[in-house]
């Protein structure tokens, strides 16, 4: 059976270690396992969110054309996540890499205990705004039908997001 290929795009965060390294690793088993990386944003230097306690992040946001569905999708990133050495300890915790879903697809709406698409609070996170603004500042957010230059330029998130 052929399988559609969906364009999702990825956040990809690192607070701990060599944060730039776990950034690339992982970008390469997302090439490896999950598709064909189709557009890439500059790392963002990033205050924590949530609990502030912490370092602060490299994020960075991923294209990738895939032809995984949602949940194989979800749990490709998991054990992308794992392979390079995260342990789940806290919410909101430092974490050596994060990947989250943030969008799937062009209308793609999935509300689960396990995976939220779009990501649930993406329009309300600069981190997650800015990286993705510069790779696809016209993509259409599929419930607000806004893009995410317009989301971005409503936000009212104060936390410091600078273009490395």
């Amino acid at each position: 059976m052929h399988l559609d290929i969906n364009r999702t795009y990825l956040l990809l965060g690192s607070n701990l270690g060599d944060r730039e390294l776990y950034l690339e690793r992982a970008i390469q088993l997302i090439s490896e396992k999950v598709g064909v990386v189709i557009a890439r944003s500059s790392i963002y230097e990033t205050e924590p969110w949530g609990n502030t306690n912490q370092p602060g992040f490299l994020n960075l946001a991923l294209g990738v054309d895939t032809r995984l569905l949602p949940f194989e999708l979800l749990q490709a990133v998991l054990e992308i996540e794992k392979m390079l050495g995260r342990i789940r300890h806290e919410k909101w915790g430092s974490r050596l890499i994060d990947i989250d879903i943030i969008l799937y697809g062009d209308d793609i709406i999935i509300v689960d205990d396990q995976l939220q698409i779009p990501h649930a609070e993406m329009q309300n996170r600069k981190f997650v705004l800015e990286p993705l603004a510069e790779i696809a500042p016209n993509l259409v957010h599929p419930v607000f039908r806004k893009t995410i230059t317009e989301i971005l330029t409503t936000l009212t998130d104060t936390l410091s997001v600078s273009k490395r």
